[in-house]
């Protein structure tokens, strides 16, 4: 339902003369991808990457200087995003996963800032301003400098990876990853390669992180060294808490949600930020799981009563 109700939104926005929905709900889109795939490692994984937003900035960027040199052709711009990314992944990823637990979430930290400097330092693409995007990308005959075109690939993509999701939980590597989450010393003494496991599901999300990072590149058509800051990795973090980790379709409710409501805010006031924190605090505190958590335990209390209510019924 969520799916269609997506894929018509355009449609409204033109019906109803409000196009700036189809820009809202293309960057939501493209938040929820980038928090899908860190979901990956921290929901299934148990791998809390606070660097994250490196492999964002990485596909901004890949997009954004390839653009700046008279390169628009969005496959290849893509291609160089996924190997840049892949390629830093295995990198980091395999230095990071000697550590867990706090030295993972600082190296990852570490590294990301590291890049985020690096990108700072760039004077010929803007520096710590960032530089606007020469020329949107072309895939082929389609141009993702249009909003609605950008919105129809950025939903079409994260209604494939929401799929994917459903079936990887349930697959025997999505299992096995579950199994290392839960007891990583009781995985290996049955065989399993624990950090080859661990270090593909890092490439992965790596990887399809700089995907949004590209189609975000697009979207704002700008790219800037805080695309990969430790604030934006931050922001990942709460929209899969908030929506419910693990459960692929939690970071879309999570992003879904913070950013309706800080756009809300936005309008209310300009000290958002002093209302948005304590109602994320609340939110943590009502559900260890997130709103989808908090929404399958009101539905299970739902059935409860109803049997409660079958069973009396059927006693008299």
């Amino acid at each position: 339902m969520l799916a269609v109700l997506l894929l018509a939104l355009p449609a409204y926005a033109a019906l109803t003369a409000q196009p700036f929905l189809v820009v809202l709900f293309a960057r939501i889109a493209v938040l929820a991808i980038a928090a899908l795939s860190l979901d990956l490692m921290l929901g299934v994984g148990g791998l809390v990457s606070f660097g994250h937003a490196l492999f964002f900035g990485l596909g901004a960027y890949a997009t954004g200087v390839l653009a700046q040199h008279g390169v628009a052709s969005g496959w290849v711009q893509l291609a160089t995003a996924l190997a840049a990314c892949a390629l830093i992944a295995v990198v980091t990823g395999a230095i990071a996963l000697r550590t867990s637990g706090i030295a993972f979430i600082m190296i990852t930290l570490a590294f990301a800032q590291m890049f985020y400097f690096f990108a700072v330092s760039l004077r010929e693409y803007g520096g710590d301003d960032g530089f606007a995007l020469a020329s949107a990308s072309r895939l082929g005959a389609v141009s993702l400098g249009d909003p609605v075109t950008l919105y129809y690939v950025a939903v079409g993509l994260l209604i494939a990876l929401l799929l994917f999701g459903r079936r990887f939980l349930k697959s025997a590597a999505g299992m096995t990853l579950g199994g290392i989450r839960i007891n990583e010393r009781r995985m290996r003494a049955l065989g399993v390669p624990t950090v080859r496991v661990k270090l593909a599901v890092y490439v992965v999300a790596a990887m399809l992180c700089g995907v949004a990072g590209m189609l975000f590149a697009n979207l704002t058509q700008f790219v800037a060294p805080s695309y990969m800051s430790w604030t934006m990795s931050g922001d990942l973090i709460v929209m899969v808490v908030i929506g419910g980790a693990g459960s692929f379709v939690g970071p879309l409710i999570g992003t879904l949600v913070m950013v309706l409501l800080e756009e809300g805010l936005k309008s209310v006031t300009e000290h958002w930020m002093l209302v948005m924190g304590p109602l994320i605090v609340i939110a943590v505190l009502l559900s260890r799981r997130g709103l989808i958590g908090l929404a399958y335990a009101l539905d299970a209390r739902r059935e409860r009563r109803e049997r409660n209510r079958a069973a009396q019924g059927g006693a008299r």
